[in-house]
């Protein structure tokens, strides 16, 4: 027989064995592993929103160019679709017709002038006739009245002298401001008819330097405008120009500088729009009138505001929030209100602070009051860095 004193000792051992091979007791798991997320400081900036508007250039001078006189066309001067300076003789209407007319007219002068040098003459022995009552008064006055009548004709051959000459002058077409000319749409040897209703037209002229671009500017956009002005936080175009850029269709970006220099007076009722006039130079001579352009002018004023990624947020039932993670690296849930994008990055106008920790990567793995393992990163990446 054993001992007695050895049969508890034997009995806690065989206890212990067999409840080291009993099941863990079922629901309970070990913790989760805290998450991984990448985080990044938003970055503070003073920003303005800009507004985009599709528009066309047109001249700032555009000139039908007609005859102002019937005649041959007799030579044409230009190159079509080439550059002519204010001046610059365009089209020679046969002048001859016109130059006898000038002749005629001086001939007539000339004898006008003649007929009121004799009857000034007999004027003045008529004066001295009557003081000696050689004359009667009404033969007199008689010669007085054909002194009147003889200046009278010297003018009205001087105004038909000027007219003449008017019409000899516009047999010489010159161009009335500087800019590209269009095609010649009669060439020499045909005739042309002038005056006001049946002129013909010859050409077209152009100016292009600088070049108009115009836009439609939607009432919501103008009533913002006219309440940012009224709040002193932007300057209005009614009052003051203001800068503006422009791209064509086939650039990038808005690489054109220019300034808004004119607002209609009214809304249009058909399209609730209201017509404004962007002015940009053209030294180059590329743009032209017709093109479609963009147009970009301030949509706000100047504030401060957060820059992030735009993967950084999030959508609740439509409403934008990032999460935020705090000293202790725990989460917190921020709801912001967003704006446009600004150097590829978006810019928060309100709800966060510029020195707090964003999660930029993980946001799945984040839950708002959890603990996380954050790693630090920049915001700011190759691909969302501004553009020189």
């Amino acid at each position: 027989m054993r001992p007695p004193t050895l049969l508890p000792a034997l009995a806690a051992a065989l206890a212990l064995a067999g409840a080291s091979c009993r099941p863990p007791v079922a629901g309970t798991t070990p913790p989760p592993p805290v998450p991984t997320v990448t985080v990044a400081r938003g970055i503070a900036r003073t920003v303005t929103e800009y507004d985009d508007f599709v528009g066309r250039l047109e001249s700032p001078q555009s000139v039908e160019i007609r005859a102002r006189v019937s005649g041959y066309l007799e030579k044409v001067h230009f190159k079509e679709g080439g550059e002519v300076k204010q001046g610059d003789l365009l089209f020679t209407i046969d002048p001859r017709p016109y130059q006898a007319t000038v002749d005629r007219f001086l001939a007539d002068l000339d004898r006008a002038k003649i007929r009121a040098e004799l009857a000034r003459s007999e004027a003045t022995r008529a004066e001295k006739l009557v003081a000696s009552r050689a004359i009667s008064s009404e033969e007199a006055e008689t010669r007085v009245k054909a002194l009147t009548e003889a200046e009278a004709a010297i003018r009205s051959a001087e105004a038909g002298l000027n007219a003449s000459k008017l019409d000899l002058e516009f047999t010489s077409i010159h161009a009335p401001i500087t800019g590209r000319i269009g095609q010649a749409l009669v060439t020499p040897g045909n005739l042309v008819g002038g005056g006001t209703s049946v002129a013909t037209l010859l050409t077209t002229l152009v100016a292009l330097d600088p070049i108009y671009c115009y836009v439609e500017v939607d009432e919501r956009s103008s009533l913002k405008y006219r309440t940012l002005a009224r709040e002193g936080k932007r300057e209005s175009a009614l009052f003051k120009e203001i800068p503006a850029r422009m791209g064509l269709t086939n650039e990038s970006g808005f690489p054109h500088e220019g300034k808004i220099d004119f607002v209609d007076n009214a809304i249009k009722p058909d399209t609730g729009t209201i017509r404004a006039r962007g002015v940009f130079p053209n030294a180059d001579r590329l743009m032209a009138p017709g093109f479609f352009a963009r147009l970009r002018i301030p949509g706000s004023g100047r504030y401060e505001a957060v820059l992030i990624r735009d993967s950084a947020l999030g959508s609740d039932q439509g409403r934008p929030y990032v999460l935020v993670v705090g000293p202790d690296n725990k989460v917190q849930y921020r709801g912001v209100t967003t704006g446009p994008m600004e150097d590829g990055l978006r810019i928060i106008r309100e709800g966060l602070k510029p020195d707090e920790r964003i999660v930029i990567t993980g946001l799945l793995a984040a839950r708002p009051g959890a603990t996380v393992n954050p790693t630090e990163s920049e915001m700011l990446t190759k691909e969302t860095a501004p553009a020189k």
